[in-house]
């Protein structure tokens, strides 16, 4: 007999959700207080342990989003107000912390006014390294959890966490301000930030773990950044491009789930069901990189131009088999020589198989079964699969179908994966 679960069990996992949803915002509005990112994850989590411990008793409220919010700000006051080097200022100031709304702070003409893209500038300074910035922007501002990262970064999940300990070490050591980067100062960082969205996006569009293939949260959230970016940065080609691929990407959500969830790959696709708003506002967005490319890049189009590209190749196509995929191609070609990365390389072979046939493309894979990166990366054996059983090689396919089943961990994949294996095999 299944055990149904308790009403307690519920309340925790509704706890659990709307704690994942909200706690980036939480965390970027509490830093606005306390100014140290650490101690605002802190309190987020403060805000979570009371929710487990009131909900249960008093019910889910109305609006759970809020009550944690607020009750992260109460705690942050309450902090501030016991730091002894503010006492006298605090005392004075902390009853009408609690019953009004802190001030809008000044803005300049380019200010970034949102917590959440003031907190990614913020954990993508200088003073971090590339690897550390990125983590910990993840983890903060994707609301993901130390393996989501490790996977997101095919590194192992201790790595992960040393990084996002000493980044909010090193942020605190060097009085690192919650500010809006300025001028050669924000250009600095740009980098860093646009990966991060990407990241956070790719996060909501394929799950790395969980029940899920979706997560459409982070998608919203990455996208709403991006969009804000290219406000704020108009001549900045790949802000545009970044933007224009997160469009293009996100028209076809609605396509890549069936009935029950379960996901539905590229080439099965019902292409009326892609979103022709979203197609459209990519489009825009990719005339406005090239536009903005055209009279500030000398090197030609930058990584996220040429996926942007590639997207839009996609999206002008009526069908899978109808696509471009020479042209593909020869942009993933591109790609790997802008930013060359064997997870560029598989994509790269997953065009060559429709534009050149599956043998060409396998040769490609083979070379990549080594890399040490794409070692537990589920998607090289399940392309592995793919072109294997495009060749007649049916047994070897199945055999690839259910490595690939073992190496996700989201569970939505894993079935897709073990019923192809099932499939084929003999």
């Amino acid at each position: 007999m299944t055990q149904q679960p308790t009403s307690d069990s519920v309340t925790e996992r509704s706890v659990e959700t709307v704690f994942r949803l909200e706690s980036p915002r939480i965390i970027a509005a509490v830093t606005r207080t306390v100014r140290d990112i650490g101690i605002a994850e802190e309190l987020a989590q403060d805000a979570l342990v009371a929710a487990l411990e009131q909900w249960p008793r008093d019910g889910v409220p109305d609006n759970p989003g809020a009550w944690l919010m607020a009750t992260a700000k109460h705690r942050a006051i309450d902090l501030v107000r016991r730091r002894e080097t503010y006492a006298r200022k605090l005392a004075e100031i902390g009853r009408t912390l609690e019953t009004t709304t802190p001030p809008v702070e000044p803005s300049a003409p380019d200010d970034i006014d949102d917590d959440l893209l003031r907190l990614v500038f913020t954990a993508c300074h200088p003073v971090l390294s590339a690897e550390a910035r990125i983590a910990l922007t993840l983890r903060l501002l994707g609301g993901l959890t130390t393996p989501e990262i490790a996977r997101a970064f095919l590194v192992p999940e201790a790595t992960v966490a040393q990084r996002i300990v000493r980044a909010k070490r090193t942020l605190a050591t060097k009085n690192v301000a919650f500010e809006v980067p300025y001028g050669p100062q924000r250009e600095a960082r740009l980098g860093s930030v646009l990966e991060v969205i990407y990241l956070i996006f790719n996060e909501g569009y394929a799950a790395t773990a969980g029940d899920d293939w979706l997560r459409p949260a982070l998608c919203e959230d990455a996208l709403r950044l991006a969009r804000v970016l290219s406000a704020l940065m108009p001549k900045e080609p790949e802000v545009h491009a970044l933007t224009a691929l997160l469009e293009l990407q996100a028209s076809r959500s609605a396509a890549r789930t069936g009935p029950t969830g379960e996901p539905v790959l590229l080439k099965d696709q019902n292409r009326s069901r892609w979103n022709r708003m979203l197609i459209a506002r990519g489009f825009t967005a990719l005339a406005r990189a090239e536009a903005a490319g055209a009279t500030t890049t000398t090197s030609g189009p930058g990584p996220y131009v040429l996926q942007a590209t590639i997207a839009a190749c996609h999206a002008h196509a009526d069908s899978y088999e109808a696509t471009d995929w020479p042209r593909i191609a020869a942009l993933y070609a591109a790609l790997a020589v802008r930013s060359p990365s064997p997870v560029v390389e598989l994509n790269r072979a997953v065009a060559v198989s429709m534009a050149e046939g599956p043998a060409a493309a396998l040769r490609i894979i083979d070379t990549l079964t080594t890399e040490p990166a794409l070692r537990d990366y589920h998607l090289l054996p399940s392309v592995r699969g793919d072109l294997l059983l495009r060749l007649g090689r049916t047994e070897e396919a199945a055999a690839e179908f259910l490595r690939a089943s073992e190496l996700t961990q989201n569970e939505r994949e894993r079935h897709l994966l073990q019923t192809r294996a099932q499939k084929w095999t003999p």
